[in-house]
C-alpha cells in the first residue's frame, strides 16, 4: 500500500514538474575534469571521510517510507504562524555601499545573501522563488519571497555552492544571467548553467584546493579558494555528479567564510588553522538525527565556531523553508546558545536589511 500511494505521488509531481530547472550531469570535456578530481571515485564525487546519508533509525527504512515520513510527518511549529519580516533590498544603501566601499551583507533568508566587498558585489546561493522543481512544494514561508532580479545590482560575482534546489534557484539564476560577470562555483555543476544559457566563459568551475584570482579596474585582487564540506549534490535520483563545496572569500583587508551545506568534520578545523577568518557564514537549521552527518547537528554548531575560529559569525540555513523536522525558530536560540558555549561574536541579521561588516 504506502509503495503504491508513494507511486501515484511520484507521478503527480513529475506532471507538475520543471524538466529544465532539473540541469544536466556532467559530459564530455567536463565529465573529465570531473573524473580527474582526487575527490572522484567510483563514477561520482565523495566526502572527505565517509558519510552515511542516512543515519539511527532512518537507514532500516526504505527510500520511500522515508520520503513518505517526510511529505506527511506533523507539520506542527515547521513554519511561522505569521508572515515573516522581511525588508525589501534598499537599492540606494546597496549603491552606497559599493560606491563608498564599505563592505556589507543583507541576507535573503535561508542560504542566500548579497556581500559588497571591497566596492564588489558577490551573490551567495540566491533561491528567490522556491527550493524544488515542484511548485508545491518547498515554497518559502510567507513574506520571505519577496526579492526579484530586477531588485539587484549589477552581480560582479555569482557564488554557487552546490546544485540543490534550495541553493540553486533555476528560476533565479536564469533571470539574473545578464547582470552577472563571472560564476564561481564547484566542479560540474557549470552543467546544469551552460543548459540553461550561461556563456561557459563565464563559469569558473574549481576543485575542493583550487582557486580564482581577479583583479578589477582599481587593482585590488579577489580571490575564491574553494575549500571542502562534507554534504552530497543531485537534482535528480543521480546523486554526487558534481562536487559541493565551501569557499574561502579573500578581499584587501577581509577574508570571508562562505560555509554553503554540511556535517561537523574535521575540515572545519583546518580551514580555521590556514585561513584567518573575519565573518563566517555557517549552516544552522534542517538537520536532523535521520541526517546527522550531512548536515550540522545544534549541538556541533559551537564546535564549528571553535574550529573556524573566526572573528565573527552569521548563521544562515533557516527562517525561509521547512525541510527539516524542528521547529522553525529552532535556529535562532540554537545560534545563541552556540555563541555563548564557543564565546564567539554572532551578529543576528534581519532579512532584507543591509548589515555593514566591521
Amino acid at each position: 500500500m504506502l509503495i503504491s500511494l508513494f507511486i501515484i505521488i511520484a507521478i503527480v509531481a513529475l506532471f507538475f514538474t520543471d524538466y529544465v530547472s532539473i540541469g544536466r550531469v556532467p559530459s564530455g570535456d567536463r565529465l573529465e575534469r570531473c573524473q580527474g578530481s582526487p575527490n572522484y571515485s567510483g563514477g561520482k564525487f565523495v566526502n572527505l571521510e565517509p558519510v552515511k546519508m542516512f543515519t539511527d533509525s532512518a537507514k532500516k527504512q526504505s527510500m520511500a517510507s522515508i520520503i513518505w515520513n517526510f511529505i506527511f510527518s506533523s507539520k506542527k511549529g515547521l513554519k511561522p504562524r505569521e508572515p515573516m519580516k522581511a525588508e525589501p533590498l534598499d537599492k540606494d544603501a546597496i549603491a552606497l555601499a559599493i560606491k563608498e566601499k564599505k563592505d556589507a551583507v543583507i541576507w535573503l533568508g535561508h542560504s542566500s545573501y548579497l556581500l559588497v566587498i571591497d566596492g564588489k558585489t558577490i551573490l551567495v546561493d540566491p533561491v528567490l522563488y522556491r527550493g524544488s522543481p515542484v511548485s508545491f512544494i518547498n515554497r518559502p514561508f510567507k513574506g520571505t519571497a519577496i526579492y526579484r532580479p530586477e531588485d539587484f545590482p549589477a552581480i560582479n560575482y555569482l557564488v554557487l555552492t552546490h546544485d540543490h534546489y534550495d541553493h540553486l534557484d533555476y528560476k533565479a539564476v536564469k533571470r539574473l544571467k545578464h547582470k552577472v560577470g563571472k560564476v564561481i562555483l564547484p566542479l560540474g555543476i557549470g552543467s546544469h548553467l551552460e543548459y540553461w544559457g550561461f556563456d561557459p566563459d563565464m563559469l569558473e568551475e574549481l576543485d575542493w584546493g583550487y582557486q580564482f584570482i581577479s583583479t578589477s579596474n582599481d587593482g585590488n585582487p579577489i580571490s575564491f579558494i574553494c575549500t571542502p564540506a562534507k554534504h552530497f549534490s543531485g537534482r535528480s535520483f543521480k546523486r554526487n555528479k558534481t562536487l559541493w563545496a565551501s569557499f574561502i572569500l579573500q578581499a584587501a583587508d577581509k577574508c570571508i567564510f562562505i560555509g554553503g551545506d554540511g556535517g561537523y568534520g574535521s575540515h572545519f578545523k583546518k580551514i580555521g588553522e590556514e585561513y584567518d577568518i573575519d565573518w563566517a557564514f555557517i549552516e544552522n537549521g534542517q538537520y536532523s538525527d535521520r541526517w546527522a552527518q550531512i548536515h550540522t547537528l545544534p549541538e556541533q554548531l559551537h564546535k564549528v565556531m571553535e574550529d573556524l575560529d573566526a572573528k565573527h559569525y552569521i548563521t544562515v540555513h533557516h527562517s525561509k523553508f521547512a525541510l527539516g523536522q524542528h521547529n522553525w525558530d529552532e535556529p535562532l536560540f540554537n545560534e545563541k546558545r552556540a555563541s555563548e558555549q564557543s564565546g564567539k561574536d554572532l551578529t543576528v541579521l534581519q532579512i532584507g536589511h543591509l548589515q555593514y561588516l566591521q
